[in-house]
């Protein structure tokens, strides 16, 4: 395995630990939907309303499984995953913040695709490249995604693409011990082209 690719391993296990840490110290507790709703408004400005992104490279979160948003907020909050935008976001959260947002997206119903397809024979190889790739072993056959793993059916497809590629390339690790920068390491870019445009068109 490549040392790009061990440290993206090292990583997201050192990001699990740290938010397994900290999640672990505060009692549980229900999710308060209408908090997550309120401080939702701070995400709007990218994730757009409902969670239903309007920008270019900015995913939507609407749909997205509870634990999926909770994990990425650990992470974005640990520095185990990086952005600009996210930073001073995630500063202004706390661990009921993080479950009420969680719960908040997972409430809401998830984007469709934004238009018609328009090349049914690169959703086609997507959908060979995912059956290939067993993506439906983790993000289920619906690709809904379940408990920490994302949604990815109707998601943004130049996000989609992006996120493929920096799973490729090392430069994002995600969770799951690592397990996308193994999918996508070998992936190549005519199948990163499909599944993106095959998923996005869900």
């Amino acid at each position: 395995m490549p040392i790009t690719r061990r440290l993206s391993v090292f990583n997201a296990l050192c990001g699990l630990a740290l938010g397994l840490s900290s999640l672990a110290s505060v009692p549980a507790h229900a999710a308060d939907l209408a908090a997550g709703k309120e401080k939702a408004e701070l995400c709007i400005g990218c994730h757009g309303e409902g969670g239903i992104s309007q920008t270019e490279n900015i995913p939507s979160l609407a749909g997205q499984p509870d634990q999926f948003i909770q994990w990425q907020l650990v992470f974005f909050r640990s520095g185990t995953r990086k952005n600009e935008q996210m930073q001073p976001i995630v500063e202004q959260i706390n661990n009921d913040d993080i479950r009420n947002l969680g719960a908040y997206f997972a409430s809401l119903d998830p984007p469709k695709a934004a238009k018609p397809d328009d090349n049914l024979d690169l959703s086609r190889k997507g959908a060979q490249a995912a059956v290939g790739r067993r993506c439906a072993s983790c993000h289920t056959d619906s690709y809904a995604g379940t408990k920490a793993v994302a949604r990815i059916a109707g998601q943004r497809e130049e996000y989609l693409l992006k996120a493929l590629q920096d799973y490729k390339s090392g430069v994002r690790s995600g969770g799951g011990v690592a397990a996308m920068a193994d999918v996508a390491y070998p992936l190549s870019e005519e199948e990163i082209t499909a599944l993106a445009h095959y998923l996005a068109h869900l």
